[in-house]
């Protein structure tokens, strides 16, 4: 065993967990019954070796998907964004749609671990860093969206109130969509500091491991010198401490601050005070997917299946039934407020949303968000993986779809019957939106290839006691 893996560092797993006794005597958390030194091979080995091919068979399509979509993008900008669909009067798009999905995904991600870990959930071990780089990619994704809908992203450094020459040409503090670009950018500096900060440990025992020169001091550097004594162990939970507490309300107040570019207008279906906790509640909804696909994406391919069990499977269906329910109940608030108003165009909204051109899209959303994720309450569904990897992938449809209702239903049929319209898809909305996705995952499998994709200080914290006690006892004296 290494210096930095064995000072100082206090055992998790005798602490009390939240309902009272030790939480991984109650449930095993590693299967197998791992050492420690067989836990950094199992986790750090996928950074050391030449890739598998069942990594290349996630990758290449990635990459090809990322191809699309930066090309796409390109077109897009050197053409004009009419190449959308786009029009009068829906003037928000694929754009805004994939910007609302993306940053849903990406504030969940951290959201996710701050809390699991403010709560002593100790299944988080499995999820957390896998949530936490999902934050950053969907975000880094997101951010492209709304650059694009402006028509001009050369000029996209004029949301910023920064000294310049432009005369009296000034940012509008009072709109939500400058609140947007103030709130975005905070939430991402906050989720790159706190995902970083949670890699040093890992990354030292991943310098220790390393044989060649190169890698050595590649890793050297981004550990950040770090030795693992008890001075450096009190220092780092103080300062993760510190950056969990920061980054919990910080996610709230940003997703809030999403649904204002809604809910702060007059338009039937989004002038309403129930959308921040609605989109709160979904962005946890469908990052918790999201992470369910990522985790069994990363069992397979990486062979984790000791450290991503169906223990933690299970508990994460079981978060997406409780959101699906808190999302179900915004569904219904919503009919429920446009019919005690007893506001004209507020009813002809949900009617129209119901009963209209795109009800379609309405019941994709209902059905894949209310209905299809009631199936978890079997306990079977939620310990099959088959099972739970296909009801992940169509709560994100049902997401996405949610976004598209929201910002399209209510802007294609406003206040004035003669200024009506439809909003129909080019080719260009289909390369953008599915290319999106390539991004995604490509930037992911490539942080799961040089970094360590599992917590390993804090795996070894949660195993059992006194099974891992005597294991280690013997590796550290040689027996």
């Amino acid at each position: 065993m290494k210096q930095s893996e064995l000072q100082g560092r206090p055992r998790a797993a005798e602490a009390e967990g939240p309902f009272g006794g030790p939480l991984a005597r109650r449930e095993p958390l590693v299967a197998d019954n791992k050492t420690w030194a067989q836990v950094d091979d199992d986790i750090a080995r996928h950074t050391e070796v030449m890739p598998t091919a069942r990594w290349w068979a996630v990758f290449v399509p990635s990459v090809l998907l990322m191809l699309v979509f930066l090309t796409s993008l390109g077109v897009a900008i050197g053409t004009g964004i009419g190449t959308s669909g786009i029009s009068h009067p829906v003037g928000w798009g694929v754009f805004i749609i994939n910007f609302v999905f993306w940053i849903g995904i990406g504030h969940a991600g951290t959201l996710i671990s701050a809390i699991l870990f403010l709560f002593r959930q100790n299944w988080r071990t499995a999820i957390n860093r896998s949530a936490e780089a999902m934050t950053i990619f969907a975000v880094m994704v997101a951010g492209l969206f709304p650059l694009l809908h402006t028509g001009r992203p050369w000029f996209a450094y004029w949301l910023f109130p920064i000294p310049n020459g432009r005369g009296p040409l000034w940012v509008n503090f009072n709109s939500p969509l400058l609140w947007d670009v103030f709130a975005v950018s905070t939430y991402a500096t906050i989720s790159v500091v706190f995902w970083y900060v949670g890699l040093v440990p890992d990354l030292a025992t991943v310098r220790d491991r390393a044989q060649h020169p190169l890698r050595k001091k590649i890793y050297g550097i981004l550990s950040l010198g770090w030795t693992g004594g008890n001075r450096s162990w009190r220092h780092y939970e103080a300062a993760y401490l510190m950056l969990a507490g920061l980054a919990t309300p910080l996610v709230l107040s940003v997703h809030t601050i999403v649904s204002f570019d809604f809910a702060v207008s007059v338009i039937p279906g989004w002038h309403t005070t129930i959308f921040p906790p609605y989109f709160v509640a979904g962005a946890i909804f469908s990052g918790f997917a999201m992470v369910i696909t990522l985790t069994i994406i990363l069992r397979h391919v990486f062979e984790l299946k000791s450290y991503i069990t169906i223990n933690h499977l299970e508990a994460m269906a079981k978060v997406v039934l409780l959101t699906s329910g808190v999302v179900g109940v915004a569904y219904l608030t919503e009919f429920m407020i446009a019919y005690y108003s007893a506001v004209p165009a507020e009813r002809f909204h949900f009617a129209n949303r119901m009963f209209g051109p795109y009800a379609w899209s309405a019941a994709i959303m209902y059905g894949c968000n209310m209905v299809l994720p009631q199936l978890l309450w079997i306990k079977k569904i939620r310990r099959s993986i088959p099972a739970l990897f296909v009801i992940s992938l169509f709560v994100n449809l049902g997401m996405w779809f949610e976004r598209f209702v929201i910002v399209v239903t209510a802007l294609h049929r406003d206040f004035v019957p003669s200024s009506w319209g439809m909003y129909n898809f080019k080719a260009m909305d289909w390369l953008l939106t599915i290319g999106s996705f390539g991004m995604f995952f490509t930037l992911f499998l490539l942080f799961a290839r040089v970094l360590p994709t599992i917590t390993m200080f804090e795996v070894k914290a949660v195993m059992p006691p006194e099974e891992a006690s005597r294991k280690n006892r013997k590796e550290v004296v040689g027996g």
